[in-house]
């Protein structure tokens, strides 16, 4: 193989594929531009899920006229000098690849006008090319307009995900950039839709009420803590709100958004304790730091950042995450009281205490033996005595086999139990959360769930899966739209929303559980067709034989 120097056409192509991911990234490099140029509104308008067309328009001071062309070559930036700079990184991008990049891959216009121009400049540019120059008056601030993305870098397109998911790329994009800027104001127009709309007042409690919604806005909590490395401020939320995944972690380092374990690990630490298994908490943080103690240049996208001290870092955020829990009375989890009344429990068979239940016969690899309950450990599992030993029953892990069960076959058989709410329960959802109500209605529709716009990012739950009535509606609710959010093509996406609703409608652990509900739940278990496993493919018993009973107590001869 000849070694050869490769065509420009070519270097750019391979430059744009490194930075321009996704339409949503052509939307980050654009606002970080905005951003590093002083604006204080900032204006998005996406329609096709951004292919079609990415429009973004700010009031930042501008591209002086001679330099708009120059922006648009590679390594081209206004943002350092020299070697040093790249040691004190202040602004929020420097590669000087992202317009070039967009340019290599789509039709690009842009206008611009500064303070000092009498009348603003506009350029047109094609596979990199200027094709159009022209004067234009308009305010002070750019205007750029990218329209029909990857034209001209078609192998990208096969990539993309529906219309609706990157649709929610780009409003969780602008979602994250509004909390890290709260001085600024945003808008985004989806498609002709108002999606988000902040005021750019400074105040991040009133963002966050418009990204999350108002009611988990107010039970936020402030985090404020300095030392002589870090800053560390914030809002974070109480053990009491909660959510099912790690979706709704926001960490911001020198203002720049980024995707940080250190700083996931971290915060999530400080709530060791004080959540069950499987829950995250709600945080918008901010770490500042001096730039010489941080390198952003580890990420073609800018995305990671790679901290000098690590260790103190963490010991700062976990620190002031502690302290700020720890300044308010919060109450640890508990779980709601169990009822059998509820009609999530059936009795097909009864096994009372004095029953024999030596059955050998029921020994097959999935099928459980006849079991009688002694007690619970832990709030969490059940301990009963079978033909050959003891069994430990994960309470949790059990119930959710049951009822994924019963949601599956209600399911196929098209004939879900439906409760409606006395009182419809409202909902207020992030424009990335609405994205996914509104591709999977129907889906959520056939599961039992009844729910109608009300309003802006508003909607009214009217009624749900009976097996759920007595699950925390909200919570489940947002946990559907997350798994939602990645949803794309075929695939067993009805398996995965049984999972979770038979997660949220779960017993929990730590849940106290009366005798007769314990064997209620354990013969319930016995009618499930894998009564070992719960849907996640966790165990749900553990046996210990008579033998291995003997051996460890020393009985064997």
């Amino acid at each position: 193989m000849t070694i050869r120097v490769l065509a420009p056409d070519v270097v750019s192509k391979i430059a744009a594929g490194e930075v321009i991911e996704r339409p949503a990234s052509v939307v980050k490099e654009l606002i970080e531009n905005s951003l590093d140029a002083g604006a204080t509104q900032i204006a998005v308008e996406a329609q096709g899920g951004g292919v079609a067309l990415i429009k973004m328009s700010d009031n930042g001071a501008g591209i002086p006229a001679p330099e708009l062309e120059l922006a648009f070559q590679r390594h081209a930036t206004s943002k350092i000098d020299d070697l040093d700079d790249l040691e004190r990184i202040s602004s929020l991008g420097f590669r000087g690849e992202a317009l070039p990049s967009i340019a290599a891959v789509a039709e690009v216009e842009v206008a611009t006008q500064t303070s000092s121009d009498t009348v603003g400049s506009q350029v047109c540019f094609r596979k990199g090319e200027v094709t159009r120059r022209e004067s234009r008056a308009r305010p002070q601030g750019t205007t750029v307009t990218v329209r029909r993305l990857f034209r001209y870098f078609p192998a990208r397109l096969k990539f993309l995900k529906s219309v609706t998911t990157e649709n929610s790329h780009i409003a969780h994009l602008l979602s994250q950039y509004a909390l890290a800027f709260p001085e600024v104001s945003f808008s985004l127009v989806l498609d002709g839709r108002n999606t988000l709309r902040t005021a750019g007042s400074g105040d991040l409690r009133e963002v966050v009420s418009e990204v999350y919604g108002s009611e988990p806005a107010q039970r936020m909590l402030e985090v404020r803590s300095a030392d002589s490395l870090v800053k560390v401020s914030g809002l974070i939320s109480p053990p009491s709100l909660v959510r099912s995944n790690r979706n709704y972690l926001s960490f911001f380092v020198n203002r720049r958004w980024v995707r940080s374990p250190l700083l996931t690990r971290a915060t999530e630490e400080a709530y060791r304790g004080l959540l069950m298994d499987g829950r995250h908490p709600v945080a918008v943080i901010n770490v500042s730091l001096p730039p010489q103690d941080l390198d952003v240049n580890i990420h073609p996208a800018k995305a990671q950042v790679k901290f000098c001290h690590d260790q103190a870092v963490f010991s700062s955020v976990q620190k002031a995450v502690e302290e700020t829990l720890a300044r308010t009375p919060v109450a640890r989890p508990t779980a709601a009281p169990f009822s059998l009344s509820s009609g999530q429990w059936q009795s097909p068979r009864m096994i009372t205490d004095n029953e024999p239940v030596f059955v050998v016969a029921r020994l097959p690899t999935l099928e459980l033996p006849l079991l009688r309950v002694l007690g619970q450990l832990a709030n969490t599992y059940i301990i009963a005595e079978g033909p050959d030993g003891l069994y430990l029953i994960d309470q949790h892990a059990a119930h959710e086999r049951i009822l994924y069960d019963r949601i599956m076959t209600q399911w196929r058989q098209k004939e879900v139990e439906v409760q409606g709410l006395l009182q419809p329960i409202t909902i207020e959802l992030s424009p990335r959360e609405e994205e996914s109500m509104k591709a999977g209605n129907e889906l959520l529709a056939a599961f039992g769930f009844a729910v109608d716009p009300f309003g802006n990012r508003s909607y009214l739950i009217r009624a749900v899966p009976a097996l759920m009535a007595g699950a925390n509606v909200v919570e489940m609710v947002g946990a559907l739209l997350d798994d939602l959010a990645g949803k794309e093509g075929p695939g067993p996406w009805e398996e995965k929303i049984a999972q979770s609703l038979a997660c949220h409608g779960a017993v929990t652990a730590g849940q106290q559980l009366g005798s007769e509900e314990m064997r209620e739940l354990i013969k319930q278990l016995e009618q499930t067709k894998q009564p070992r496993t719960c849907p996640h493919g966790r165990s749900t018993i553990i046996h210990l034989s008579s033998h291995q009973l003997e051996k460890e107590f020393g009985r064997t001869g």
